[in-house]
């Protein structure tokens, strides 16, 4: 994504992109291309507040294991109460920013859009780009949540990462591991186990989330800088 974003950051930098914008700037698919930005980046965020929330959470949860030594307390079952609490709060906000994802992917307007050719493939090239995008953001929502692994993202990690995956092979769901590592009530050796993995999972995901946070700023801002010129 970063390489992606990077090739669009390079393509708005180029003078016969600029000056073909620039001429267009008073139409609908202006408007609309800021707004679409604009809501890829409070999905954006969405996930990130997600992921804190649950790390959080996980980082409690973990300190209470220790400190009683894997022993069960009334202090620990609290706490996987708040944790499942949470669980339910994140799901939810998922849920809506998913379907915000969708209207987005639904609202396409362009037909203000000049017949200038330069206009229309730049203006196409972006579209690809975000539709890109918006495939890793349902990929990493289905994620969080935590649901078993669904086929967008097994299309991801074929397209993305260019590697063979076995389509019989399943994939690790940390946050699915946690949440059935809880509810079964067995062993808290293997649940810290389980949280271990998950922490580390939450901080790739959020790293990769706040670099692509960045560059879609970085992208809204070139528009800007662009279409108020």
């Amino acid at each position: 994504m970063q390489d992606l974003h990077d090739c669009v950051d390079r393509l708005l930098q180029l003078p016969l992109t600029q000056q073909a914008l620039a001429q267009e700037k008073h139409d609908n698919w202006a408007n609309e291309l800021l707004d679409r930005s604009l809501r890829l980046l409070d999905i954006c965020s969405t996930a990130k507040d997600a992921l804190l929330l649950t790390k959080e959470c996980i980082q409690n949860l973990q300190s209470i294991i220790r400190r009683r030594g894997g022993e069960e307390s009334d202090l620990l079952a609290s706490e996987v109460r708040k944790y499942f609490s949470s669980r339910k709060m994140v799901k939810k906000s998922l849920h809506k920013a998913m379907g915000n994802l969708k209207g987005i992917e639904n609202k396409y307007n362009f037909s203000s859009l000049s017949k200038d050719q330069d206009t229309i493939t730049i203006i196409n090239k972006l579209r690809d780009v975000e539709a890109v995008t918006r495939t890793v953001f349902e990929a990493i929502l289905s994620f969080i949540s935590g649901p078993k692994v669904s086929s967008i993202w097994s299309f991801i990690s074929k397209k993305l990462q260019s590697k063979r995956v076995a389509c019989e092979e399943e994939q690790v769901n940390e946050f699915a591991e946690v949440d059935a590592a809880l509810k079964s009530h067995k062993s808290l050796d293997n649940a810290q186990n389980q949280l271990n993995n998950l922490e580390t999972c939450i901080q790739d995901q959020d790293e990769g989330l706040e670099c692509l946070f960045r560059q879609l700023i970085k992208t809204r801002v070139s528009l800007l800088n662009i279409l108020n010129h």
